[in-house]
């Protein structure tokens, strides 16, 4: 049967149940969060707040593209950072959120706002590592410009620019350059290449203006770069004197050739270095100094100081230094300066002060001063000298030593100045006012002031103390403080009184203009009262005639007038005063006995007052003064009855007191003042037994170990508060099941107070197994004739003993590891502990944090590293301060404690360790090392893979990551007009020692001798990481180069081994004497036959640290200049200094000659020969007899013709051994030597010259004998063809190519 009713009950109710579970919704403010870049992974973000009207449980989610950056708890909505943030990368992103309560689901949208933070260093951008600049670049201009570039906003992300370091580093070098907020590099002083440096090297950095990064305000710095900057010369310079003026002084006494100072002069282009020489003009006194070729200055001729007089005592002239040679412009190069030579006597003197006038002071050192006196007016003007002051000021030196400087010191310099400032010889004193307002009489009426004359030459001083004294002027009038006074005067005031001292009028001023005057002004009340004149004090001049009921009030008017008559007023108003001077009167003694709680107190105090009745001078009052106990006792304030406020308790007084209340009653009158008297009454309160002894508790509870016997079980006290020992004598009783095994002994503490110690006997020990638990009864008996008594509970518990020490469980402290610099958060280890007690409570403590670095200890450098808690729990606790280069091993030394093992019993567990091996990342970039040397290639003594230079480096990192490697980025040689050439003749090799990487530059190939210039190497260094791109940094070194035009020969009077022997020795005074390093590059014999003196010569370089060499003549004069090392050289063997150069010149002069003299031969050699054989062509008869000729000689017999015919063109006696007519060696030419010929025809032919160079005789090449041979008779070959034919082909065969012709010309085999 349908129900057509039945669906209109049920969806009323189907719609109450739907409307009834509404959906969660997000507050309003879930739209967007923001969130700094740096929040640590792991760490809270955010919460989403959502509203569900039924609370109900809620389910969280995070949807979306970049979703992965968080994590979020389902179910309580707390929103953790997953993944790190970069505002660099994204600086904001969209999310979405959504939540449901499994019904109903609510979604929208959030903004995530990055916040930037300063997590970004600076960096530079295609860096500039080298430029070349011209020495007259005038100062201002930019030499280059580096740009950085910083990814952070703000003040993060502004770069500012640096100049670390400038090598050399010299006070020259340290300002040179500066560096412009854009990164532009700007020359701020004068370049030279002479006179400061060739190169520079500078040290950038760029650093932003901070910002915050991890919750500090930090400042990012970036790697630092080394660009180059090569100074390029100009050769134009003139001399120059190493300093711009010289002075010098000298005795006058001084003997002929006396030294008395060197001036130096140098070529200012350090590549000419000409000789110089000096010159002597202008001189005031000609002829008494001269100067030497090495720049000393002597005396010349005897001196005398007083010619010298009106010249200051000084000869001055000038010194020019020429050069040799002309300069390039076909001038003479000179310089000039200018010497002043001061004749002096001792200068032994300072100056002093004289109390004098200047004409009339005689200068005894008797009456030289150093106190004056002195006065001036207060404010007078400025540059007024002060008075009575005769100061003069004198020194007996003369010229420069008698002048000497006048300044001022002391406490009031300020106010005062000293004329003269500079004075010679003797001079006036004058003390002048310079600020007059500080000149005031009333702020200082005297002040101090210091002349100091001080010696311009030896600066010894004097000091002079003025005292001034200034002078008041009246300048200030009389002042009250006040307009009007109120004073109060009593009735009775005698004639005398003081009404007043205290009013005084003020008067800066001294002396006549600031003596005040007073006086009172005729009026009301001057017959009554009177005024000290001088003190001002106010008396009663009459005082009978005060009376306040005629006249309660009087006015005066007091007047104050200074020496100069200058005056002020001010009124008196003085009010008389009624006068209460009798004080009551009490009648008799009161001492009362009553028993407590049933007696009464009742009695009336009696007094009088003799001052007039019926007013408020004689009406009493009575009070009862504040006491102990006066809050149990009242009195009447009319009557003077004292009573008891209620029962009195014998108990309730201080036992101390024993009963006796003392209570004090005032009596007063109402005068004003008001007058009193007191009075004692003391009330004696008997003691009655009526208290009952009462316990502290009613129930006491104690606890006692187990096993534990005689210990104190517990203390029970009991009281009783009557205040007689006949009334409060308690004793205690025990009962109860179980009491046999206690002892109860009585202890009286104090009066009434009795205590019950609860002990166990000592041959008792309780069992907690057997009984746990006692309940005990005591008792406390008052004796007396009502035997009360009162009871209270003891319940004793036995307690059972924690007496096992906890253990740590081994598994869990096995060593972890933990990466570095913030890659790893949270917990990383829990250690665990047992306990076999019951009821133990258990917690892990660290004890101590041990941290180590390869082994070695490091202190507590890890010490916050990680956290233990209490349950055991291993946290990182500041996961960025984890420092794998600080730390590599942290060993937490953990124990576990029993907060319930008992104190008898060991609580704590043994120590153990839990290693935390620091895991290693790649985040330090490896760094050059510092390094001031400079490295000099002298290509003559560098041989291919020879150490030429080299660097070191370091990485803080260990393992991969720690490990270098070197490479050569760019080669350029830079020539000194400042050229650039790629070089690719060097390589770098790699080594460690002791942690740090050195890369060895190494030469791969010759290098010219012949020219100058600068190798600028780029390095780079860079690490090996396992995981992750490399790190690198980037050096440039300069490797300066020395041509063979600045190599030196020295010749020695001893054989080659005996300098090799002295070889260290010799260098050490070529060191001493020139400053530079001393690279040798040979040491040869002499020929014997050589006309010298010298036995063998040593070749070398004298090289500067920057790279410049020195010449013959600069190492000569450097030598000549220092006796000490040209001694010791002298010693050494050393006979004749010379360059290579030099001693070899004439010797391609000569080879030239012979050359030229072969060549003229040999071409009438060939003009002879082709006369011939035209000749011989026209004459077939001649021809006839030349074959007839032929065959004689084909029949001649061997040995006839010499076995070793010559080569035509050939010269025995050239050094070269070379054939100026195929321009071929003689070995070429398959030809050997005679073995008779003479060793001599190997030496050169101008070995006769003095300077020449000995050839190496041990290279000689060894003479072999040429084999023999007999022609066959049937053979007639033209001997210049065959040997050439046969030379053609064997040279053809080894080098394919042909080095023979053949001559048509020449051939005679026709013949």
């Amino acid at each position: 049967m349908a129900r057509p009713w039945l669906p209109c009950l049920l969806l009323p109710a189907l719609m109450m149940s739907v409307a009834a579970n509404r959906p969660p919704k997000f507050l309003p403010n879930m739209t967007s969060v923001i969130l700094p870049e740096d929040l640590p992974v792991g760490s809270e973000a955010f919460w989403l707040a959502v509203e569900d009207p039924e609370n109900g449980p809620l389910t969280y989610n995070i949807a979306g593209t970049n979703a992965y950056f968080f994590s979020v708890s389902q179910t309580t909505g707390q929103v953790k950072l997953a993944s790190a943030l970069d505002f660099e990368t994204l600086k904001f992103f969209r999310i979405s959120i959504s939540v449901t309560d499994g019904h109903n689901k609510d979604q929208k949208e959030m903004v995530v706002v990055i916040e930037d933070r300063n997590d970004n260093a600076p960096v530079f951008q295609d860096p500039v590592l080298s430029i070349s600049i011209n020495e007259t670049l005038p100062v201002g201009s930019v030499v280059f410009s580096v740009l950085a570039t910083d990814p952070d906003t703000g003040s993060a992300g502004v770069v500012k620019y640096y100049i670390e370091k400038v090598i050399p580093s010299t006070l020259d070098s340290k300002h040179l350059f500066k560096i412009l907020e854009n990164g532009s590099v700007v020359l701020n002083d004068s370049l030279s290449y002479n006179n400061k440096s060739a190169f520079y090297q500078l040290e950038l950095k760029a650093c932003d203006s901070g910002g915050l990064f991890n919750n500090t305000n930090v400042t990012q710095c970036s790697q630092p770069i080394f660009p180059f900057i090569s100074v390029i010369d100009q050769p134009d310079l003139d001399p120059q004197f190493v300093r711009e003026f010289y002075s010098a002084s000298v005795s006058e006494d001084a003997p002929v050739n006396t030294s008395v100072l060197m001036v130096q002069a140098v070529d200012g282009d350090r590549g000419i270095n000409d000789v110089l020489t000096y010159s002597i003009s202008n001189s005031t006194r000609p002829g008494w100094f001269a100067v030497g070729d090495d720049g000393v200055i002597r005396v010349s001729s005897p001196l005398d100081r007083e010619q010298l007089r009106e010249e200051n005592e000084e000869v001055q002239f000038q010194v020019t230094a020429t050069e040799m040679n002309l300069n390039i412009y076909g001038q003479e190069a000179k310089v000039s300066t200018w010497v002043t030579l001061t004749v002096l006597d001792v200068n032994d003197h300072k100056p002093e002060f004289y109390n004098c006038v200047l004409e009339d002071c005689s200068f005894t050192p008797q009456e030289a001063q150093d106190t004056f006196t002195a006065y001036v007016d207060e404010h007078v003007s400025a540059r007024i000298p002060i008075d009575n002051l005769t100061m003069v000021a004198y020194d007996p030196d003369k010229g420069n030593n008698g002048t000497f400087l006048l300044s001022l010191g002391g406490p009031d310099a300020g106010a005062f100045s000293v004329s003269p400032g500079r004075a010679a010889g003797s001079a006036d004193v004058q003390v002048l006012v310079r600020n007059s307002e500080m000149v005031d009489y009333e702020n200082k009426n005297v002040m101090l002031v210091q002349v100091v004359a001080t010696d311009s030459v030896s600066k010894k001083s004097s000091i002079a103390t003025v005292t001034i004294h200034l002078t008041d002027i009246n300048d200030h009038r009389p002042t009250f403080p006040e307009r009007s006074y109120n004073l109060s005067l009593l009735e009775d005031s005698a004639t005398g009184t003081v009404v007043t001292s205290s009013i005084h009028a003020e008067d800066p001023d001294t002396g006549e203009w600031g003596r005040i005057t007073y006086s009172l002004l005729l009026g009301n009340g001057a017959e009554v009262f009177e005024v000290d004149p001088t003190s001002g004090t106010v008396t009663v001049k009459d005082g009978m005639l005060l009376d306040r009921e005629k006249q309660a009030v009087y006015y005066l008017t007091l007047q104050a007038t200074d020496g100069g008559g200058l005056s002020d007023t001010t009124m008196l108003q003085i009010y008389l005063l009624d006068v209460n001077d009798n004080a009551p009167v009490v009648y008799g003694s009161y001492n009362i006995f009553v028993q407590e709680e049933k007696g009464n107190v009742s009695v009336i105090i009696e007094a009088y007052d003799n001052d007039e009745r019926d007013t408020n001078n004689s009406r009493l009052v009575f009070s009862l003064l504040p006491g102990p106990y006066s809050q149990n006792f009242s009195v009447d304030p009319n009557t003077g009855l004292l009573r008891n406020v209620g029962p009195l308790d014998r108990e309730a007084i201080d036992l101390a007191l024993e009963g006796r209340i003392v209570l004090t009653v005032r009596v007063s009158d109402c005068g004003v003042p008001p007058l009193s008297t007191e009075v004692n009454v003391t009330i004696t309160v008997e003691d009655i037994n009526d208290n009952l002894a009462v316990f502290t508790q009613s129930t006491y509870q104690f606890s006692v170990k187990e096993q534990d016997p005689g210990a104190l079980v517990g203390i029970v006290e009991a009281r009783d508060a009557d205040q007689t020992e006949a009334n409060n004598r308690i004793s205690f009783v025990l009962s109860g099941t179980g009491a046999n095994n206690f002892m109860l002994r009585g202890v009286v503490l104090e009066f009434g107070v009795a205590q019950g110690q609860l002990w166990l006997p000592s041959d008792v020990s309780l069992d907690y197994e057997v009984q746990d638990f006692f309940q005990l009864v005591v008792n406390a008996e008052n004796p007396g004739p009502q035997e009360l008594e009162a009871t209270a509970g003891v319940n004793v518990t036995v307690v059972d003993v924690n007496d096992e020490p906890p253990t740590l469980d081994e598994a869990s402290l096995q060593g972890i590891s933990v990466a570095e610099n913030g890659t790893q958060h949270g917990e990383v280890a829990k250690v665990v502990a047992h306990d076999v007690d019951s009821g133990s409570k258990l917690e892990i403590q660290l004890v101590n944090v041990i941290c180590t670095k390869a082994g070695a200890d490091v202190g507590s450098l890890c010490q916050g590293w990680f956290s233990v808690a209490a349950n055991g729990s291993v946290y990182i606790n500041q996961s960025e301060a984890i420092d794998y280069e600080a730390c590599d091993l942290v060993t937490l030394v953990v124990r576990a404690y029993d907060l319930n093992t008992d104190p008898r019993f060991q609580a704590y567990s043994k120590n153990g360790n839990l290693p935390i091996t620091i895991e290693d990342v790649n985040d330090n970039a490896p760094y050059f090392l510092p390094d001031d040397r400079t490295f000099v290639i002298i290509p003559e003594l560098v041989l291919p893979n020879q150490q030429v230079a080299s660097v070191r480096a370091r990485d803080a990192d260990s393992g991969r990551n720690g490990e270098i490697q070197f490479s050569i980025v760019q080669t350029d040689f830079i020539t000194k007009d400042g050229t650039k050439t790629p070089f690719q003749g060097f390589q770098i090799t790699k080594s460690s020692e002791a942690g740090v990487f050195i890369g060895s530059i190494l030469l791969v190939t010759n290098l010219d001798p012949t020219i100058q210039g600068t190798y600028q190497v780029t390095v780079k260094a860079q690490d090996m990481p396992s995981v992750g791109p490399p790190l690198e940094a980037t050096i440039s070194l300069n490797l300066f180069t020395v041509d063979e035009g600045y190599r030196v020969r020295l010749q020695f009077s001893t054989d080659k081994v005996d300098v090799g022997t002295s070889v260290e020795e010799i260098k050490a005074a070529l060191t001493q004497a020139t400053k530079t390093s001393v690279y040798v590059v040979n040491i040869q014999d002499l020929d014997s036959s050589a006309r010298v003196q010298a036995r063998s010569y040593l070749d070398a370089y004298f090289v500067f640290s920057n790279g410049t060499a020195l010449t013959l003549n600069e190492l000569s004069l450097m030598i000549r200049a220092d006796q000490g090392a040209l001694t010791q050289l002298l010693q050494l063997g050393l006979v004749m200094l010379g360059s290579q150069g030099n001693q070899e010149s004439d010797q391609p002069k000569l080879l030239t000659g012979v050359i030229i003299g072969l060549a003229g031969v040999l071409l009438l050699v060939l003009v002879v020969m082709v006369l011939s054989i035209v000749c011989m062509r026209k004459s077939y008869h001649r021809k006839i007899r030349a074959m007839k000729a032929s065959r004689e000689a084909q029949n001649t017999a061997a040995g006839i013709v010499s076995s070793a015919p010559a080569i035509p063109g050939t010269n025995m006696y050239n050094t070269e051994r070379a054939n100026p007519v195929l321009n071929l060696l003689t070995n070429d030419l398959e030809y050997l030597d005679s073995s008779n010929e003479m060793d001599l025809d190997y030496v050169s032919i101008n070995s006769l010259d003095d300077n020449s160079v000995d050839l190496n005789k041990n290279n000689r090449e060894t003479k072999q004998q040429s084999p023999s041979s007999t022609p066959e008779p049937h053979a007639e070959p033209e001997p210049l063809k065959e040997v050439l034919s046969g030379r053609k082909a064997g040279l053809t065969g080894q080098h394919g190519q042909s080095y023979s012709f053949t001559n048509p010309g020449l051939d005679t085999s026709h013949l």
